[in-house]
């Protein structure tokens, strides 16, 4: 699926700002009907930060969201579309009160034409949107549901925000139209074939492709993608990005009927000798496991937000990031593009672990996973969404699949080998496919790594297990990462999870848990064992900034892992780390 862009064919125009919503209306009898019990949100955000109403807040089922959208007779003479960015976790989108689409899945895009739904000038817009999670969802959650209760109960360690949040757009094209581009490319001794593949809908003549440097002059021009040669290419690099452009014109009876430009880095990937090459040079991940989540805008897109969190990342010296625990807003990737950040781009697969609990000491013996859970379906579709809207991404250089299921469970290895096969089926670039592992899934009784490119491995020693007690918990690291190595020697080992909460501000002169002087200890003990072993090739920090969970005994606001506070205030270990990073090649 294409990003929105205005062109000299296409144009863009947003439906954010204001919109009213209500709870629980029970059907559309029509287009003239107010709303009742409304208030208002902001759109894009979420709705539970935005009221003061607990009762709201906490609501589980539909919110109705309403807006007027004025569409002017101009638009008419093309084609239509309504987008959004996201919508969490299902909408129902009713136009002009008669229902014409439905999407589940709260983290990738969806769209759909629009022209026989509206008319020139006033339409009413609706959206039903639903918070409730089950086991035939991702994320995965229990939904309860009594006389006098009805709750959602979430298999994961973050809030279950709602909301429309990101952009909602229209967008409009000619009747035949560029639907999709995948750009692929072989780089030869000294230069690069890019041969692209173009989805077309309608009739045309002619297709001209050109590739722009970055000063926007044009380095190949052809209308057969086989004669279309970079010479001499400039590599897309780590935190040095160069950026190429593809832009597609697509022409009948000698008209342009529609031209697009999609962005692109020329680089190869490579898993060899137990390290992870970019461009034939071995690269360790310095960086984060993060969550889009800030205040008042929960998991609503904010660009300003987008932008400090990466400033942040690069003044720390980080160097990637995994999108923790679902794909985030498209915009933080056209930015990691543009500066180089290397990630790992994750689909909302959490929460596959039958009784989950976050503090892993306590998750029981109970092995039905995969027999509970029911969402292969889905899981197929949520993957075949991020891949279809995240190929082109210079940055992404994994896949993960999902996070910390229960891959000791029986019938695990049925559940993943599909997805992996789907996962790299759909990408032209066959990019390495990773599932962060639970410490339960021990290398004895695991069944899913066997089927992955990089050992990612989420460990909380000195926290969950053996809590205040580093040095007996780095004999026990030390003894897992070599466990795992020896079991699988050709596959790299990186650490996706690993941290403790701190409260800021609190400080010991002993190594006290959520002190500020633990959290410094904690990680320099870690670093100093990731040092001592040559096929370690990454560390993501657990977590970029501090985070809301839902209540919880040990959740005190919320997860406090962060090395920033959620206003995106550094806690003492920032200047660690940003020490060590600065100084590593």
């Amino acid at each position: 699926m294409l990003y929105p862009i205005q062109n000299e064919v296409r144009s863009v125009m947003e439906l954010n700002g204001i919109w009213d919503v209500s709870i629980e209306r029970q059907s559309v009898s029509g287009s003239n009907m107010p709303l009742t019990d409304c208030f208002k949100v902001y759109v894009p955000g979420s709705i539970n930060d935005q009221v003061r109403d607990e009762k709201i807040r906490n609501h589980v089922g539909d919110f109705w969201y309403r807006r007027e959208v004025y569409v002017p007779n101009y638009l008419f003479s093309q084609r239509i579309v309504l987008r959004f960015g996201s919508v969490t976790q299902r909408a129902d989108v009713y136009v002009n009160g008669k229902q014409v689409f439905s999407h589940i899945g709260g983290f990738t895009p969806f769209e759909f034409e629009l022209n026989k739904y509206i008319r020139v000038g006033k339409n009413e817009l609706e959206v039903k949107v639903s918070n409730i999670l089950d086991n035939t969802t991702l994320p995965v959650g229990y939904h309860l549901k009594t006389e006098d209760k009805e709750e959602v109960i979430p298999m994961f360690d973050f809030y279950n925000y709602c909301g429309i949040h990101r952009s909602v757009v229209l967008y409009t094209t000619n009747d035949t139209y560029i639907k999709d581009i995948d750009i692929n490319y072989q780089i030869k001794e000294n230069y690069a074939m890019v041969l692209p593949k173009v989805e077309i809908v309608g009739d045309y003549d002619n297709i001209i492709y050109e590739i722009l440097d970055d000063t926007e002059n044009v380095v190949s021009a052809s209308d057969d993608i086989h004669n279309l040669l970079v010479d001499s290419p400039r590599l897309w690099q780590p935190m040095n990005a160069y950026l190429y452009t593809l832009r597609v014109k697509v022409f009948s009876n000698g008209r342009l009927v529609d031209i697009y430009s999609e962005k692109f880095g020329i680089r190869t990937i490579e898993i060899k000798n137990n390290q992870l090459l970019i461009n034939g040079k071995s690269y360790y991940l310095k960086g984060f496991g993060r969550h889009e989540d800030f205040p008042v805008l929960g998991k609503g897109h904010n660009g300003a937000v987008t932008v400090l969190d990466h400033n942040l990342m690069k003044w720390m010296g980080a160097n990637s990031y995994r999108t923790s625990h679902y794909p985030y807003a498209e915009e933080d990737l056209r930015l990691a593009d543009e500066e180089g950040f290397l990630v790992i781009d994750e689909a909302p697969g959490v929460g596959l672990y039958s009784r989950f609990n976050f503090d892993v000491s306590k998750n029981n013996a109970d092995s039905s996973t995969w027999s509970w859970v029911q969402t292969q379906e889905h899981h197929k579709q949520v993957i075949q969404e991020l891949v279809t809207r995240d190929k082109n991404h210079p940055s992404v250089i994994a896949w993960a699949i999902a996070n910390e299921p229960a891959g000791h469970h029986p019938g695990a290895c049925e559940y993943f080998k599909p997805l992996v096969e789907l996962t790299k089926s759909l990408d032209y670039e066959h990019r390495p496919v990773v599932v962060p592992n639970i410490v339960n899934a021990t290398p004895e009784l695991d069944e899913i790594t066997k089927l992955v490119d990089i050992i990612c491995l989420n460990r909380y020693y000195g926290w969950y297990i053996d809590h205040g007690n580093l040095n007996e918990s780095l004999e026990k690291l030390k003894k897992e990462i070599e466990t795992w190595h020896e079991k699988y020697p050709d596959k790299p080992i990186m650490f996706s999870e690993f941290g403790v909460d701190t409260v800021p501000g609190l400080h010991s002169l002993y190594e006290n848990p959520y002190s500020e002087e633990y959290q410094r200890d904690y990680y320099q003990a870690y670093f100093d064992v990731f040092d001592e072993y040559s096929y370690v090739i990454g560390e993501h920090l657990w977590n970029f900034a501090d985070f809301v969970t839902g209540r919880n005994l040990r959740r005190i606001d919320g997860n406090l892992k962060g090395i920033f506070t959620r206003d995106r205030r550094p806690k003492s270990v920032a200047y660690d780390i940003r020490k060590r990073w600065t100084s590593m090649d």
